[in-house]
């Protein structure tokens, strides 16, 4: 008895951080309403205009395209890779959810850029500022991707657009802490020389610091694509359709045959985009030791 009083007696009290994360949204969503339908709109809009030029042409056509930018930027073994899949997908007729999809992710990842791009530079560049943005990065990377639903859901309701914010917000961190390495990792000297020549340090950012952070930078889109894509699912759990709603279909119904097609085409855009994104980084590593051999 007296144990259960000592230990009733330090019990520490309840600290109500859900309920203040809850009055936040609210008082979010009655006062930046207005803020939140236009961000709603563009990105919706965005993503449909993406997924009807996608979808305009017969899938042959793009299928075509798809293998050629893969020859050209990896070689035959992707290209034949990319043939053999997206036919695979066309035949399973899983062409339009896959497009959703592809379209889902290209949106997601170019408003991830625009916004870990300048993070990264800002971190890189101030040593307070990369000391306030690692523990926001951390806890970004750290919280469930389910939880970033809930918020989003009462901005911007049921559909495309609150997968795309979740999906944003889950893979911004590595595209901000690639940024802020790729620019660290530059040669003093080669800024040294621009500041010797009297570069300004706008020109010796964008001339010098992100030309030679580029293959950091394309890693950062890569682990972008990426983790955009293992957001597919969740995003169809909202409304956002594309091959996540092929999948969750086939969990709920207990469909094997819908869940592993679903799956297999997710893996096949994965896989093209990844190693898209890999040739890309790959050149721009040649690039920057050609530019210091230049040097």
């Amino acid at each position: 008895m007296r144990a259960d009083a000592a230990a009733a007696a330090v019990e520490l009290p309840r600290i109500a951080v859900g309920d203040w994360f809850a009055d936040a949204v609210d008082w979010l969503t009655d006062n930046l309403g207005w803020l939140f339908d236009a961000i709603g709109s563009a990105v919706e809009g965005a993503v449909d205009g993406l997924t009807g030029l996608l979808t305009a042409p017969p899938p042959l056509v793009l299928i075509g395209v798809f293998t050629l930018l893969a020859l050209f930027l990896s070689g035959w073994k992707l290209g034949l890779f990319s043939l053999a899949g997206f036919a695979l997908i066309d035949s399973m007729e899983l062409w339009e959810p896959a497009m959703d999809t592809l379209a889902l992710v290209l949106v997601s990842t170019v408003v991830a850029l625009i916004l870990a791009l300048p993070l990264g530079v800002a971190a890189a560049r101030n040593d307070v500022t990369s000391r306030v943005l690692r523990p926001v990065l951390d806890f970004m990377q750290t919280m469930p991707a389910f939880v970033y639903l809930i918020p989003a859901i009462f901005f911007f309701s049921i559909g495309v657009v609150p997968g795309v914010v979740a999906t944003v917000i889950f893979a911004l961190p590595p595209g901000v802490r690639l940024t802020e390495l790729g620019i660290r990792g530059v040669d003093a000297e080669m800024v040294e020389a621009g500041e010797a020549f009297g570069t300004a340090p706008g020109r010796i950012l964008t001339r010098i610091q992100i030309p030679l952070a580029m293959p950091s930078i394309m890693a950062g889109v890569n682990q972008l694509i990426m983790l955009a894509l293992s957001m597919v699912v969740i995003a169809g759990m909202v409304g956002a359709g594309g091959l996540g709603d092929e999948v969750l279909q086939g969990i709920q119904r207990v469909d094997i045959a819908k869940g592993f097609e679903g799956g297999l085409a997710v893996v096949v855009l994965a896989i093209f985009l990844d190693r898209v994104t890999s040739a890309l980084g790959d050149r721009s590593a040649v690039a920057r030791a050609n530019a210091k051999m230049t040097a």
